[in-house]
């Protein structure tokens, strides 16, 4: 399974649109993204986001945060971690919270995933997202899983 992980972040209008905007800036707003939970199949290989093609129905882990007051500081992380079986994922997101503190209580919960599975780490890849909101703005970060 090859896998990507990406992140983005948006104003916009509205929420919906700083949200699609957020999506688009990470190269995934014009496919169908449906959310899955949080297991990372064995043998799966980290690659660069390709180009989607528009419509495709894709599955992945999402973070998202959203807010529209001025100077709210949004974060969403994703942490994946991997062993030599298969692997664990967390999405993770929060307002007005140290972004630092955001991604290691991410880091901290998929430590926990693999620790009761009795899973040894061999590495922890993470993804954070943060925005200071202008009007309406939206982070996201997120695994996609390509196949």
């Amino acid at each position: 399974m090859k896998v990507a992980i990406t992140s983005g972040k948006a104003e916009g209008p509205s929420k919906l649109n700083a949200f699609d905007n957020a999506l688009l800036d990470a190269g995934i707003g014009d496919v169908n993204l449906i959310k899955v939970s949080s297991i990372l199949p064995a043998g799966s290989q980290f690659v660069e986001l390709p180009e989607l093609t528009a419509g495709d129905m894709i599955n992945c882990v999402l973070a998202h945060a959203a807010s529209d007051k001025k100077g709210d500081v949004i974060t969403a992380v994703i942490a994946v971690a991997t062993s030599d079986d298969f692997g664990c994922v967390v999405e993770h997101s929060a307002v007005n919270e140290d972004p630092e503190e955001v991604k290691k209580y991410a880091v901290f919960m998929a430590e926990q995933m693999m620790e009761i599975r009795k899973m040894k780490i061999n590495k922890i890849i993470v993804e954070e997202k943060s925005h200071v909101v202008e009007n309406e703005g939206s982070v996201i970060a997120s695994i996609v899983y390509l196949g």
